[in-house]
This record gives C-alpha cells, structure tokens and sequence, in this order.
C-alpha cells in the first residue's frame, strides 16, 4: 500500500510448514493485497551449505542458516530490481532478542520496528487482513512444532503489556534477562540498519 513497486517472496526451507501453511499463508495474503510474489525454495542452498562446512553443525547452528539464506536472498533480488529490503521485526521481538542477527533482522528500512506485536495485530485487523494473520501462533517455521513464544518462555501479550505500560508482570525476570543476554544483538543490528 505504501509503494507500488514492490514483491512478496515466499523462502521455504527445509520446514514441513514452511511448505504448507506458511506458504499458504504467504500466497493467501500475496492475493488478498494483491502484491506480486515469487518463492524461492532455499533447502538445496541450506544442505548445500551445511555439505561444504568441514564440522557438523549445531542445532542452533543449523536453524540459523534459514534467516540468514532468506537475508540473502531478498537482497540478491532486492539488488536486481533496484529496490530496498524492507523489515518485518518488531519491538517485541526485538526486546527479547528473538531474531536472527545477519537473518531477519538484516533490511534497508523497517516500518514495523516500532510496533508491539499487539499493535501489529491491531493494525492487520485494520487493514482487512485475513484473521489467519493475527490468530495463529507465532512462528518462524524454522523446525517442526516451533513457536516463538513457546522458545521464549513468555507470552507476547506479557512482553507487550510489559513494554506499554511498564507493569511488571509473572514473567518480568524472563523479559529482562532475555534482553540483557541478547544486548550484543541490538548494537549490533543498530549499526547497520536501524
């Protein structure tokens, strides 16, 4: 809406979900807004990769090559097209550290920086977006059963009341060690794009 020159690219890589609902998803927004789209597979890449690497990979490892393969890829055809990478984390997320540093994190301009995942759902249902967007659990996809939340320890909803109002709730030690453990992300990322 913000741009007319714009493309969706669906990555699947690897995932079970990846493939089925999260492109199903992708597609059904892609239409629903009526944004071109492409996909791009990356599992070839990733095991590729991971064959060329002289060590076996950790599992934590492993995972990551998924954010930072999309990275590359949006912006390889980013560059072809002469267009800007734009970002898709949020405060809440990026409170907690939960992105991928050189992954997901890695983009040109991020319009939703600033927004709780609260509020991101809020926008959505003003946009018209299809409820699947704001009912399902939150998930990168990246291995079978795998939630954002469920990975944290806490809620978005305990994050977001936490960063908008300030109150502390049963979770509050959890946010706060996440967030100092996860400081060298920020800086990190701040340097480049933020």
């Amino acid at each position: 809406m913000a741009c007319e020159n714009n493309i969706g690219i669906i990555m699947p890589c690897e995932s079970v979900r990846n493939f089925e609902e999260d492109t199903e998803d992708a597609l059904l927004f892609a239409r629903h807004f009526d944004i071109e789209h492409i996909t791009v597979d990356l599992t070839a890449a990733k095991r590729e990769m991971a064959a060329a690497l002289p060590m076996e990979l950790s599992q934590q490892a492993s995972t990551n090559i998924n954010p930072r393969l999309r990275m590359a890829t949006l912006y390889a055809a980013a560059a072809t097209r002469g267009a800007l990478v734009a970002g898709t984390s949020n405060r809440s997320e990026t409170h907690m550290g939960y992105f991928t540093k050189w992954g997901d994190a890695g983009c040109d301009f991020n319009p939703i920086a600033d927004l709780t995942v609260t509020e991101i759902y809020e926008f959505l249902q003003h946009l018209g977006a299809p409820e699947c967007f704001w009912t399902k659990a939150p998930s990168a996809g990246l291995f079978p059963g795998q939630t954002d939340e469920a990975e944290m320890g806490v809620t978005y909803a305990e994050i977001d009341k936490y960063l908008l109002t300030g109150e502390k709730g049963l979770n509050f030690d959890k946010i706060e060690r996440a967030h100092k453990i996860t400081e060298h992300k920020r800086v990190g990322v701040a340097k480049c794009n933020y």
